[in-house]
């Protein structure tokens, strides 16, 4: 069983072309900016952020709900994003999934909250907003 918190804020999947430069004003901000996740390849630059600082001229999916797992967690743990992808995906409940050093991050379009929201809860975890 997790610990899930639910954030507040409405998200963005974003793309922007290779080798792109980070949108002037992105970074900057402050805790009330909510989460924010960039990642370069050679093929993108991705972009996760709050729906309203989606940068212009970006590729942009929203809305999307974003689902915290409540760490931090160690790196040698097993089996965490599984326990919530899959019975999401038993439900077919469309899901963007990113990690960082602490924890993971899930999140799954608003319009399909409630229903994840109760996959998960029905799963084991426990959900809180």
């Amino acid at each position: 069983m997790l610990d899930i918190a639910l954030l507040p804020e409405e998200y963005a999947v974003c793309r922007l072309p290779a080798g792109s430069s980070i949108p002037a004003g992105l970074l900057s901000g402050s805790a009330d900016s909510g989460l924010m996740s960039v990642t370069w390849t050679s093929d993108e630059v991705s972009i996760i952020c709050r729906a309203d600082r989606a940068p212009d001229g970006a590729t942009v999916e929203t809305p999307w709900r974003c689902l915290r797992v409540a760490g931090p967690l160690d790196l040698a743990l097993t089996g965490i994003l599984a326990s919530l992808v899959v019975p999401l995906a038993d439900a077919r409940v469309n899901i963007f999934a990113f990690s960082t050093y602490d924890t993971d991050y899930l999140m799954v379009p608003a319009v399909r909250l409630a229903e994840a929201l109760a996959t998960l809860t029905h799963a084991g975890h426990r959900v809180s907003a």
